[in-house]
């Protein structure tokens, strides 16, 4: 007995100290001991700078210049936010679900309910135009950097520099659509301001919808499965452009391939991420650690627990709250995601460590150091500076997630000053206040976006804080809330125009607590605005700095930082080790079938009921999603995979949650692009679907 229990002892004091070592070894107890990789600023590669040697040696893969240029010519810009692709010769756009889910409702007719049922045109006549709607494919890229860095270079404040900038900026713009009418022109900051590049877009702005699956087809899951593998969602959708009323035609376009993927096979993403950190110093980390993120966390938490609330009481059936749901739920993730990175201890020892490697670069060298080496102490005193008013910042802001009640308050409190200093009429001040109710207000929203609101106040300040102390005292934030609207004049269209009666004078000296709210905050917080706007514009001439300095220093070794422009990015289709398990390259409609029936095909693990009865043809084996190490951000939703003969196979659609720190640093880890398979695809819109027309289009690119 003796022997066992000192065994046991032995044995658990190895345990123990293992996980002490563990823990010590990964929390970086000695920072000096980790160290930076060598893809920690990402591989979003610009089609200026593609690293040719670097795929050929990594991949045995070196395209040629007509291949990149098909790469480029093929791939898209999707609206306001999104990524797509040209996927035949008739101009047949293929990009995700979610990039098109808030458009469908404004094209439904009758009865239609395009996020329940989906949506297929069979014929050219049946496509259905989405008002607003535009792509962009990028023709043309020219370097201007020495030419906006020298109008800079005469100015001789900051602001000066800023206004010379975009002087040039305008007077490049206007010399390239000069010489290319056809073309939309944009100015590209890469680096940071450490280049800078001309691009000449073509845009289409005639969009017609062609196809969409169900959208409890395309999320499958939800919010609890986003940002998360393995992962069951047919997030995709086809349209088409139009010019002249007809089809277009493009020499530019991807090919579909009928071969599914394997480990280690060499994939790239052609997208536009929309933006990333990864250039930032540690005190603009440390900032975005401690002040900015906590805030934000904490407030998509209570948006998104407000619509949960909402889509539950609807038993799941408004699909545009249910749209709404996941849009904050997308948001949360993000934040939260990132703000626990900003929380790793061994990822930010490695972003220490790159700053230190990139300052002694800086340091060593006599020229860089004279015009650069005093970056990293002016950002830190602007961050220190911006903490101080931080949080009354965020307090006092009136933004989306505060009640209608405010946006009334403000608006009435600007047209009651306007109406005593004379610079409206009192019958135009009459006629602003009579449209400033905003129709069909939902009063159980407002009041739980007050609750959020007070939350805000109350979680920034003391309480013997005037505002605080004012519409909360000692009552619970509910109490407060309930308080506040039976007390207010603004909380209906006839209080609010009976209050308007009595002049300017009651606005301006009312005791109303929305009112007295506004008169309360908004001139300070103009005041404290105007001082971080000049913070701001001091940090946009650092922030170019910064980056000239990484680009003298490291050249396009690194790519610069995301800036929602069209990037190569390359990777490797490849598993990950996650909860004590093996994450496997790919997952199928069983796996679909599986997460329907486990979750007793409830919300929001439903699908439409034919699921039940599949057709016989139809094969729930075939691939419906997999992953690979590909650097994506949002903004490369609907970017194309292709493989290395520039063919289709797959749509990214998501990242795993260990994706989520890459606004600050790539990792390649567990690090993982979640797309949509093309075998997958095809089988439901031929199989499932009987989208037959679709299907011969995207494997013959044309239309029959």
């Amino acid at each position: 007995m003796r022997n066992k229990t000192q065994s046991y002892i032995v044995l658990l004091t190895f345990v123990l100290l293992t996980k002490i070592t563990l823990a010590q070894t990964y929390y970086g107890i000695n920072p000096d001991t980790v160290k930076a990789q060598k893809f920690d600023m990402g591989k979003m590669w610009t089609f200026e700078n593609p690293p040719l040697d670097y795929f050929e040696k990594e991949y045995g893969f070196k395209p040629s210049d007509e291949l990149l240029e098909k790469f480029q010519k093929s791939a898209l810009k999707f609206g306001n936010g999104c990524s797509a692709s040209f996927v035949s010769e008739d101009g047949l756009i293929m990009t995700n679900h979610h990039c098109v889910r808030g458009n469908l409702p404004t094209i439904q007719t009758g009865e239609e309910n395009i996020l329940r049922d989906g949506f297929y045109a069979e014929s050219l006549d049946k496509e259905r135009t989405i008002p607003n709607l535009k792509v962009e494919q990028l023709l043309l890229i020219k370097d201007i950097t020495e030419q906006i860095q020298s109008a800079m270079d005469e100015g001789k404040t900051d602001i000066e520099k800023l206004e010379l900038r975009d002087k040039k900026i305008d007077e490049l713009k206007s010399e390239g659509a000069k010489t290319n009418p056809e073309l939309t022109f944009k100015v590209i900051s890469l680096y940071n301001g450490g280049k800078f590049s001309l691009y000449g877009y073509k845009v289409y702005n005639d969009i017609r919808l062609v196809f969409v699956p169900e959208l409890f087809v395309a999320k499958l899951g939800g919010d609890p499965d986003n940002f998360t593998y393995p992962r069951y969602g047919l997030d995709c959708a086809f349209l088409r452009a139009y010019e002249n009323g007809k089809p277009i035609k493009t020499d530019f376009y991807f090919n579909w391939s009928e071969e599914g993927v394997v480990e280690d096979q060499p994939i790239f993403v052609v997208g536009n991420p929309g933006g990333t950190d990864r250039i930032f110093t540690m005190s603009q980390i440390e900032y975005a650690r401690d002040i900015q993120y906590p805030m934000v966390v904490g407030m998509f938490k209570e948006m998104y627990g407000i619509y949960y609330k909402m889509v539950n009481e609807t038993n799941a059936e408004d699909f545009k709250l249910i749209a709404r749901l996941y849009s904050f739920g997308n948001a949360l993730k993000v934040y939260q995601g990132t703000y626990k990175a900003l929380l790793d201890p061994f990822l930010v020892a490695r972003k220490k460590d790159f700053e230190k490697s990139f300052r002694e670069s800086v340091k060593n060298d006599n020229e860089l150091n004279e015009k650069y080496g005093n970056i990293w102490n002016e950002i830190e005193t602007s961050r220190n500076q911006a903490r101080v008013d931080a949080k009354k910042i965020y307090a006092y802001t009136i933004n989306f997630y505060s009640p209608q009640y405010l946006f009334i308050a403000k608006n009435l409190v600007d047209y009651a000053n306007k109406l005593k200093e004379n610079k409206i009429t009192q019958e135009k001040f009459d006629s602003l206040t009579t449209k400033l109710f905003p129709e069909d207000l939902n009063e159980d929203l407002q009041k739980q976006l007050l609750v959020i609101q007070l939350n805000i106040l109350k979680n920034n300040f003391s309480a013997d804080n005037k505002l605080v102390n004012n519409l909360i005292g000692t009552k619970s934030i509910e109490e407060a809330a309930y308080e506040i609207i039976a007390k207010s004049n603004l909380i209906s269209k006839e209080k609010l125009l009976s209050f308007t009666d009595g002049g300017y004078e009651r606005i301006l000296n009312s005791n109303d607590p929305f009112i007295y709210y506004v008169l309360n905050t908004q001139d300070e917080l103009k005041k404290m605005q105007d001082e971080n706007q000049a913070r701001v514009d001091r940090e946009e001439i650092l922030n170019q700095a910064l980056g000239e300095a990484l680009y003298k220093v490291y050249g396009d070794a690194i790519p610069p930082d995301a800036t929602g422009t069209l990037r190569l990015a390359d990777g490797i289709v490849k598993g990950y080790d996650y909860n004590g398990t093996r994450a496997p390259i790919k997952t199928t409609f069983y796996g679909a079938l599986d997460r329907y029936y486990s979750f007793d095909k409830k919300f929001p693990f439903n699908l439409p009921k034919y699921f039940e009865d599949l057709p016989e043809e139809f094969d729930p084996s075939t691939p419906l999603n997999f992953i690979s190490t590909n650097d994506i951000v949002g903004g490369n939703s609907g970017s194309p995979v292709i493989n290395v003969k520039g063919e289709i196979v797959g749509l990214a659609f998501d990242g795993n949650i260990e994706s989520l720190p890459s606004n600050f640093i790539y990792t390649t880890e567990a690090n993982r692009t979640v797309c949509v398979s093309a075998l997958g695809m095809m089988e439901a819109i031929r199989d499932l679907y009987k989208a037959n027309q679709l299907g011969n289009e995207i494997k013959n690119g044309k239309l029959e």
